[in-house]
């Protein structure tokens, strides 16, 4: 038999090995009878497979648990068991098992039984070596086809699957803008897609993202092996109940919240200072690198990604990337408990959120580069995610600080008008002082005089009604001096700079308008000190509104608060056209103004509350060419 050949079938074919049999896989003959069995199994050996060969039936049942068997070649005639009837034992133990039937006895019907029953082939003895071998590689070969063909379908819906996730991550963050919670529900659903075995089927992902002052990297959340299994279910539910986003991300924060307790304990130890540049996870996020840790090329190593396409190919399919020594993070390798994980770093162009580590702590699957790109495309969407609940956070706070400006024009609405309104009473009073007291009791004289002088009862009538409606009119000019000059103050503990900040709210307009640059300089802490706060709103408030006046083409107002011999010291300093040397003496006058508009009184209601806080005042031409008005009050 061994010598002779059929037309057709080459003597000697020459095929690698490893395109027949994979991963330790074995053919098994089984045949009684040894003259057949043990040359047959020399000659297959020779072809460069792995043969291992049985004489009964029961034997190929032993085998089959022990070893990986890709091909039987199964005679009909067995001792213990006819071979027609152990065939679907085998195909039942393993579907992609490939299965000749061998037999002695030429007969169609039994033939079509065997393949009904799951058999591959069917040869007819006596058949020589190489025909036996030339139906066993077309077994092989379709057996091989079948495999990667699931493979590859595998593949594809895996594939699928992830696209789809993606492309739901991608509407639900398109749809609406991220609060804090559906931000982490968004990471969340990021990482059971990482462990899903519909995903990319790591064990465990951890996320850790940094502080809002970026000083640290902080865990803060993780999936492990127990929410593994139930995203498994989730994914299936998904498939097969069509559910949308919303109730995806439902599920997942109903049943993995209070799984894992490992993991969560792991991600709350992962705390790394932004200071560590040498740290692996720091170094990865700033240098914007995948890094894959792996220990399976000789001991463990780092592999820095430059590029996930290039480098020698892995057993996966995937490639090693191109990599360059560093520092085997001992420590982050203690806390995960695990030699071989990938950290994806999560940023966007303006900043850096935090990293991804995803490991096979379980399975101890290789990680290749295939992965760590599928890895990346997940990092993106939260990348997005976290830029997207950002941009949310930092509206919220435009329209808070809108709020609070809105609140304070409410407040403040009528203040212009009210301290133009002050000073026109000031001004009023002042001249019905100067203008009109000095004749009332010029007035108010003469009569008691002649009241003193005169014995005529009918002239002294008249005279007593002069001097009585004068002292009238001289009293009502004192109290209506008083009440201007009087100032009452409610003093509490004020922020100054708080209020310096509100004030120039009230003033934006114009200084955008004018296009007018300003800068405030304020202590750490801000500056308290116990002051009304209307009076010295209406002493800021005056003080930069002569300041922006001043500079009606544009200019610099610098406004500096600090604190010196125990008094707080505001310093407000301008651009503007500025004063002569002999209108600075008289600009804190009754009356006295160089505009065209207003009453002259502003600087002297400044003085007044300023004086009647105990502090000073002082107006001089600044080094840039306007003026710096100084207001001191103590602490």
């Amino acid at each position: 038999m061994a010598g002779s050949t059929l037309a057709g079938v080459p003597q000697h074919i020459s095929l690698a090995p490893e395109q027949l049999l994979q991963g330790g896989e074995v053919v098994v003959i089984v045949d009684d009878d040894a003259a057949i069995r043990e040359p047959l199994r020399r000659y297959f050996s020779n072809q460069g497979l792995a043969v291992e060969e049985s004489a009964t039936g029961a034997g190929l049942l032993d085998l089959l648990k022990h070893r990986k068997v890709a091909l039987v070649l199964l005679d009909i005639g067995l001792p213990d068991i006819d071979g027609v009837t152990l065939l679907p034992q085998v195909v039942e133990k393993d579907h992609d098992i490939a299965v000749v039937m061998l037999t002695g006895v030429a007969d169609l019907q039994v033939a079509m039984e065997c393949i009904r029953q799951g058999a591959t082939d069917y040869i007819s003895k006596p058949a020589n070596f190489d025909q036996i071998f030339h139906v066993s590689r077309k077994a092989l070969e379709k057996r091989r086809l079948v495999l990667e063909n699931r493979k590859y379908q595998e593949e594809l819906e895996e594939a699928h699957f992830r696209l789809r996730l993606l492309h739901q991550l991608s509407l639900k963050m398109n749809n609406v803008y991220l609060s804090t919670v559906e931000l982490d529900e968004i990471l969340q659903a990021v990482l059971v897609g990482i462990t899903a075995q519909e995903g990319l089927g790591f064990n465990r992902a951890f996320l850790a993202m940094f502080t809002e002052d970026e000083k640290e990297l902080r865990g803060h959340m993780a999936i492990g092996p127990g929410c593994r299994e139930e995203a498994g279910r989730i994914w299936g539910e998904m498939r097969e109940k069509g559910m949308d986003f919303g109730q995806i991300v439902q599920d997942i924060r109903q049943r993995c919240n209070d799984d894992d307790s490992q993991v969560n304990r792991i991600v709350r130890h992962l705390t790394v200072s932004a200071e560590e540049k040498d740290n692996l996870l720091i170094r990865a996020v700033n240098s914007r690198r995948s890094v894959l840790v792996s220990r399976d090329y000789g001991g463990i190593s780092l592999l820095l990604n430059r590029d996930w396409g290039n480098g020698e190919e892995d057993g996966d399919g995937g490639h090693l990337p191109a990599g360059e020594s560093v520092p085997i993070p001992h420590d982050l390798i203690g806390t995960l408990g695990e030699g071989s994980f990938v950290v994806v770093p999560l940023y966007s162009p303006g900043r850096a959120f935090g990293v991804i580590i995803a490991d096979n702590y379980v399975t101890g699957r290789s990680i290749t580069g295939v992965h760590v790109s599928a890895l990346e495309l997940f990092a993106s969407q939260a990348s997005l995610a976290i830029e997207q609940s950002h941009l949310y956070q930092e509206m919220q706070q435009r329209l808070a600080e809108l709020e609070a400006l809105y609140d304070e024009l409410n407040r403040s609405k009528d203040l212009l008008v009210e301290a133009e309104r002050y000073s026109a009473i000031g001004q009023m009073a002042a001249q019905l002082v100067h203008t009109i007291r000095n004749p009332i009791t010029s007035i108010g004289g003469v009569s008691r005089i002649l009241q003193k002088k005169t014995d005529d009862e009918s002239w002294g009538k008249y005279i007593k009604v002069i001097t009585r409606e004068t002292a009238r009119l001289e009293s009502t000019l004192n109290e209506l001096f008083d009440f201007v000059s009087q100032v009452k103050l409610e003093k509490h503990p004020l922020q100054l700079c708080d209020l310096v900040n509100k004030t120039l709210l009230l003033l934006q307009q114009e200084i955008k308008r004018q296009q007018i640059k300003w800068h405030i300089q304020c202590p750490p802490d801000g500056m308290t000190a116990r002051a009304d706060e209307r009076q010295m709103r209406q002493v800021f408030l005056q003080l930069l509104k002569n300041s922006v006046e001043a500079m009606p083409d544009g200019g610099v107002l610098t406004i500096t608060i600090n604190e010196e011999e125990g008094q707080a010291v505001i310093r407000i300093c301008d651009t503007g056209t500025g004063l002569l040397s002999s209108q600075v003496e008289r600009a804190r006058d009754p009356f006295f103004t160089t505009k065209t508009y207003g009453t002259g009184m502003g600087l002297t209601l400044v003085e007044k509350a300023v004086e009647a806080h105990g502090g000073t005042f002082t107006l001089k031409t600044a080094k840039t060419g306007g003026m710096e008005a100084t207001v001191r009050i103590p602490l």
